[in-house]
């Protein structure tokens, strides 16, 4: 049997971070853009997933998945003094 699948302590911390300042967030709009920046990771997350599983069992290479992933352009829709943001 294999170890459960387990958040890095930065992880857990990011996590938290970006929870906060989604709870912070008023405005439709800037939730409307971060759920689709975070539905836009998740499934990039899964085809790179997906592609190192192929890499490791050897498996003909396909379509390669966009996989940039940019937190800081996260943090640009959120509204400003949110828990997340950096003061400076």
């Amino acid at each position: 049997m294999s170890e459960p699948l387990a958040l890095s302590l930065g992880q857990q911390f990011e996590l938290e971070r970006m929870s906060r300042a989604i709870d912070a967030t008023v405005d439709p709009q800037a939730l409307r853009g971060l759920a689709k920046q975070l539905l836009q990771a998740w499934h990039s997350q899964k085809a790179a997933t997906q592609w190192v599983m192929r890499q490791q069992l050897g498996s003909p290479p396909s379509v390669s998945a966009g996989l940039a992933l940019d937190p800081a352009s996260l943090d640009a829709l959120l509204p400003e003094g949110n828990p997340g943001s950096d003061p400076a």
